[in-house]
């Protein structure tokens, strides 16, 4: 073969391996660059997400009934969302300033009381010689263990700072997340279209099952988990408020951590319920832990009944990958987890259902060929 012709030869292979090189590099640039640009919204618009998911069947029925206006229900779920959530959020946090400033007040006025340890408390194993010790000091002469205590207390004051101004930050990216979730409420058809396209595109034939799995398994943790929790919350918060605790909205926020955590609201509970006997009357310190107690058994049932009804995969997965996506993700790894691990446990059921098995094994081609053969 001649020189030139080598030549022309080797343009006609590496022409269209660096075009397509070139294509694939500015795509990725493309991609890189709408990811840089959007990545200030990526949370807001995760939780629109899921927050539409979730409100998607209350806005069908309530445009069913206001006539198939599916702009107007979306609007008014809005409206109303950004209400109930916002009003009781302004009130907790304003519960939650006046009880940490009356708490501070009352110690600094030594108008605080912790009453003395039982004797039992130092029977207790490993620490009640020393909890017992600290416990009576404190009960003798709260500022002076408060004093000795400081550098601990001033950390943990600079901590609960930075969650407050936290928390008021994340109220208002949720109060965008709704403004956002109901403008894809309002054009549910194409954005459902489109999920359902993509996921068709990046899985097959099966891409739209995994669509559905992916809708209600963030229904579920919703319901399951956040609304369980909320549930809790309230109706702890309310026999605070009722009973005179001191700083109920201070409880009520961590009651509602700990709940979203799967902790439960006992943790919050037990010193609130030990403070009231100490300082309020048995008959209201009584109900109180009645109270509380009833609504921290809740969960086992109300649970079970909303994580797992109408589960396209087992309720354990949910539940498992909901709390690994929280410790790996934050708090919207509840949802991101669930739907990863769901998909997961999906794919692994298919790969398991799509299993072969060779005709000399006995499996069931072979069995379809016996049966062929006997009833030739």
């Amino acid at each position: 073969m001649s020189e030139p012709d080598k030549i022309t030869q080797e343009k006609a292979y590496t022409g269209p391996a660096i075009d397509i090189a070139i294509r694939i590099g500015l795509i990725a640039l493309l991609i890189a660059l709408c990811f840089q640009i959007l990545r200030p919204f990526i949370s807001l618009v995760i939780w629109a997400i899921i927050l539409a998911i979730a409100f998607f069947p209350l806005c069908r029925r309530l445009s069913g009934v206001l006539g198939g206006r599916i702009k107007l229900a979306a609007a008014i779920i809005t409206v109303v969302t950004l209400l109930v959530i916002i009003l009781p959020s302004i009130r907790m946090v304003g519960s939650l300033v006046d009880g940490t400033k009356y708490i501070n007040d009352r110690i600094q006025h030594s108008e605080f009381k912790v009453p003395p340890p039982p004797d039992s408390v130092e029977s207790w194993p490993l620490i009640g010689e020393s909890l017992k010790s600290e416990w009576y000091e404190a009960s003798t002469d709260l500022k002076a263990t408060l004093t000795r205590f400081q550098p601990q207390l001033k950390a943990m004051s600079l901590r609960l700072l930075r969650s407050a101004m936290g928390t008021t930050l994340g109220l208002l990216q949720f109060a965008l997340s709704i403004i956002i979730a109901g403008i894809f409420m309002a054009h549910a058809t194409g954005g459902g279209k489109m999920a359902k396209d993509l996921f068709v595109r990046l899985a097959g034939e099966r891409g739209a099952d995994f669509a559905d799995i992916s809708t209600k398994t963030v229904r579920n943790v919703v319901k399951g988990i956040l609304a369980v929790a909320i549930i809790q919350t309230l109706l702890a918060g309310t026999g605070f408020m009722v009973a005179g605790v001191p700083g109920a909205g201070l409880w009520a926020f961590l009651c509602l951590f700990l709940a979203i955590i799967q902790i439960g609201i006992l943790p919050v509970a037990i010193p609130v319920m030990i403070y009231m006997f100490s300082t309020a009357d048995t008959l209201t310190a009584g109900l109180l832990t009645g109270w509380v107690i009833l609504v921290s058994l809740l969960d086992n049932f109300l649970k079970p009944i909303l994580l797992g009804r109408g589960a396209p995969v087992p309720m354990l997965v949910i539940f498992l990958g909901a709390i690994g996506g929280f410790l790996y993700m934050g708090f919207i790894g509840l949802f991101v987890g669930a739907v990863i691990l769901s998909l997961g446990f999906k794919l692994f059921r298919v790969w398991l259902d799509d299993l072969s098995y060779p005709n000399t094994s006995g499996g069931p081609d072979a069995l379809s060929s016996e049966k062929s053969r006997a009833a030739g």
